[in-house]
């Protein structure tokens, strides 16, 4: 059976840069941190007093009032990210067939702010049980792609992955292989996360995986740096739209890039670190490059995982270099989490969107924050340090993510030659 080729035909953003595609990736090529003391609680007696929040965001300005209080904050970013992609693609006034567009969205966590809020509200009280009805449809973390798809009528594919930090790239996976193996025409895809509340900030303090640089945060998010101290904890969404090649060829879209291959592994090692030689990493990249059928000489970017975690930061340049011997020195390596912070769930679409703009415009975003070198990491490497985008060809590009429990994804993103 001959695969089909899948292209990416519209993009929707919503970062702690900017609140559209657009304004999203100028703050990458500008090199901005949105990082900034946390907001949307009193984070006063927190470890952790900073996240990447989303900036000038009123829900009122995209829903009903009535409909705010149906839909918990992770699910009102992937409609509204969605709503952008969708309308770039062009694909609503294309005449679709609804049984061939699905919805396949990714969460690590869901509806968070909702499950808080109702549990507290609850154990405030005398134990006399009052939720909420909308409680339930409102946390899980399907219900993300439910809405999307009742919004606009896809009655196709249509569910939701979950596998930590790597749900997002998993999602587009899914939304690949659908279209490839001729089971959908378009597939709405990408993820979302509202995590920056006090289960979230606490819980991630607890596992002691967050920065407490409290008297900076606008360069806590160091990756690579040697004075790393954990990751910043972001929110948003990112929404990609998949279409068969000859399908919107024929629609007359605009084809963005080419979706080349795509890769997973699992450390099989611990349920938080990274295998410590980055296996995993490497194999879900060799994995990719062989879906792809592209050589190693061929890829000019990778968009790492690159967390500012004391471990992740070690084991992935490793298998960067063990994978790619000496062209790894030929590759522009960067962290778009040294700008966005760490969005979970929809860390693999933020990032794929920022590869896919890379392939798009010849840019590479920088690594900022930038101060020492790690001796445990292969210095060599080119990982894009400073405050600016680096203009380079780049015909192809990875986008990886990693989650806890050892889920290992990439993606390859290439120039779309007809």
């Amino acid at each position: 059976m001959e695969l089909k080729r899948v292209v990416v035909t519209g993009l929707g953003s919503l970062t702690p840069l900017g609140n559209t595609t657009q304004a999203y990736w100028e703050g990458l090529l500008n090199g901005v941190s949105g990082a900034g003391m946390i907001t949307h609680f009193d984070a006063e007696k927190f470890k952790t007093r900073f996240a990447c929040e989303i900036k000038n965001f009123d829900p009122k300005d995209h829903f009903e009032r009535k409909e705010v209080r149906k839909i918990d904050l992770y699910t009102q970013y992937a409609m509204v990210t969605a709503e952008e992609a969708l309308q770039q693609a062009g694909l609503l006034e294309s005449g679709f067939d609804p049984d061939r567009v699905g919805v396949i969205w990714a969460s690590g966590i869901g509806g968070l702010h909702t499950f808080y809020e109702e549990v507290r509200d609850f154990s405030r009280g005398d134990g006399t049980p009052r939720f909420s009805p909308f409680f339930i449809p409102k946390m899980i973390a399907d219900i993300a792609a439910g809405h999307i798809s009742i919004k606009y009528g896809f009655r196709g594919p249509n569910f939701t992955t979950t596998s930590a930090c790597a749900s997002a790239a998993n999602s587009i996976i899914d939304a690949f292989n659908y279209i490839r193996l001729g089971k959908a025409d378009v597939i709405v895809t990408g993820g979302s996360e509202a995590p920056i509340n006090e289960p979230g900030v606490g819980g991630f303090n607890a596992l002691h995986a967050l920065s407490t640089r409290n008297d900076d945060p606008l360069t806590a998010s160091r990756p690579f740096d040697v004075n790393r101290d954990g990751f910043v904890l972001g929110e948003g969404a990112g929404a990609l739209i998949l279409e068969e090649r000859e399908y919107a060829l024929a629609r007359g879209a605009n084809i963005i890039c080419e979706l080349g291959g795509a890769g997973m592994s699992a450390d099989a090692h611990h349920i938080t670190s990274p295998h410590p030689e980055g296996y995993g990493a490497m194999m879900c990249m060799k994995n990719a490059l062989e879906d792809a059928s592209l050589p190693i000489e061929e890829i000019d970017h990778i968009n790492t995982h690159g967390t500012s975690t004391p471990l992740g930061d070690i084991a992935e340049p490793k298998a960067i270099v063990s994978l790619f011997k000496e062209h790894a020195y030929n590759i522009n390596i960067n962290s778009t989490k040294s700008m966005t912070g760490h969005l979970l769930g929809a860390a693999g679409a933020a990032e794929a969107i920022a590869t896919i703009l890379a392939v798009q415009h010849d840019m590479v975003p920088p690594t900022i924050n930038f101060t020492t070198p790690d001796p445990e990491i292969d210095n060599k490497l080119n990982f894009t340090f400073g405050n600016k985008a680096v203009p380079r060809t780049v015909n192809a590009a990875i986008s990886n993510t990693f989650g806890f429990g050892g889920h290992n994804a990439a993606i390859i993103f290439k120039k779309h030659v007809k």
